[in-house]
């Protein structure tokens, strides 16, 4: 359900994989488009599709029958898109969450924004999350994720539909830890890529990633994620991959602030898409408060993007707290 560059690389991964596939678009444009072309111009350039992906802006149709049923659509866009499909989503159908974020006021993960839509049990409900730039993945590089769910079955089915010779899943019952690293890490890819910006370089760089993993535990494990999920694929891999990669959108929004730009500018050089840690900074930041959490590098990035602090100033900021041991 989503049919940008993340749903519409996971549907074919699916499709690879040998299930039965159908990719539900907000625009019935663009699904003729990949009906009739096997491509998605827009999102991901010049890939050519399995024709057997079948695409539709139906939603009723999309969600008939279907075992299960990936959300692939911005996370602050969840809720809404649910209150309208709950209704024709299966009855023991798995939901599986591929967006990487914590809802605004609320300040629920996706899961439980999930739960609290549907009524379903919590273990009905998977997420997908590691270091997985989509444009990588659909050109079938090598790549690992983890299959998030408290229920074992549901996650290994999953982690069948999932294995390609180019995608590996791995297991995971650390739900929590899963949705942490993936919604905190795009906050610090965008700190990365400020610094960036600026002129700064790869000990900068390393600071951030490794003082970004700090604050990704701290906050996790206060809500009951385990370490080692953190130390794997969702929470270092993750960070890593979208921190480096000039492919990664949280990275290039930061880096043209670094560079001077203002929000929006960014906003127009990334074709009017939002990068997801300008929204999550703010949820990220109420969540981890809410808890007594510290959480610097998110606060400076939060003011950055939504207080008028420059990114000059938000780093003269951090190197100006009181030191501290490790």
């Amino acid at each position: 359900m989503g049919s940008g560059a993340w749903g519409t690389a996971l549907a074919k991964v699916l499709a690879d994989a040998g299930n039965d596939v159908t990719l539900w678009s907000r625009r019935a444009e663009l699904a003729d488009e990949i009906n009739d072309t096997h491509r998605n111009a827009r999102y991901i350039g010049d890939v050519e599709l399995p024709a057997s992906i079948r695409a539709t802006s139906d939603a009723a149709s999309a969600l008939d029958g279907a075992c299960t049923v990936l959300l692939a659509v911005p996370s602050q866009t969840l809720r809404g898109n649910l209150e309208s499909w709950r209704d024709e989503i299966g009855g023991d159908a798995t939901l599986v969450s591929v967006a990487k974020g914590v809802e605004l006021n609320t300040l629920l993960r996706m899961s439980q924004v999930i739960v609290q839509v549907t009524g379903v049990d919590p273990s009905r409900v998977a997420v997908v999350t590691g270091p997985n730039l989509a444009r990588e993945i659909l050109d079938e590089q090598p790549a690992a994720t983890v299959v998030a769910c408290t229920d074992s079955g549901r996650a290994i089915t999953l982690q069948r539909a999932l294995s390609t010779g180019y995608f590996r899943p791995y297991t995971n019952s650390d739900v929590v830890g899963a949705e942490i690293g993936g919604a905190c890490k795009n906050v610090i890819a965008l700190a990365s890529g400020m610094a960036a910006g600026v002129g700064l370089g790869e000990n900068t760089a390393a600071a951030i990633i490794t003082r970004g993993l700090a604050e990704i535990m701290r906050l996790g494990i206060a809500l009951g994620a385990k370490g080692a999920t953190l130390a794997g694929l969702a929470g270092v891999g993750d960070l890593v991959a979208t921190c480096t990669s000039p492919r990664s959108r949280n990275r290039a929004f930061g880096e043209h602030l670094g560079r001077g730009g203002t929000m929006e500018s960014a906003l127009r050089d990334a074709g009017g898409h939002v990068a997801e840690g300008v929204t999550s900074c703010q949820s990220v930041l109420a969540l981890a408060d809410s808890y007594d959490v510290e959480m610097p590098l998110t606060d400076a990035v939060n003011r950055v993007c939504h207080k008028g602090l420059s990114v000059d100033q938000a780093v003269a900021l951090l190197l100006g707290r009181s030191t501290k041991p490790e």
